[in-house]
């Protein structure tokens, strides 16, 4: 399924295609934890679909310190 969303930290405005149902989205939507309905789906392509934001740029904008 193509995913639209806006990134919370930039703006910028992506589409990528995941493996999502529409029956996916609407249990997220109603309030089922958003791993739980999709386990499936990687750390990165939950935060796509919660917020917007990209791997890159969470690097980008939330640097990891050094230890």
């Amino acid at each position: 399924m193509l995913i639209t969303r806006i990134s919370t930290l930039t703006g910028k405005e992506r589409t990528r295609d995941l493996n999502v149902s529409t029956e996916q989205m609407k249990r997220w939507r109603k309030g089922v934890l958003i791993q739980n309905v999709m386990a499936h789906l990687s750390p990165e392509d939950r935060e796509f679909i919660i917020n917007g934001t990209t791997q890159e740029e969470w690097d980008e904008f939330m640097p990891r310190e050094e230890e």
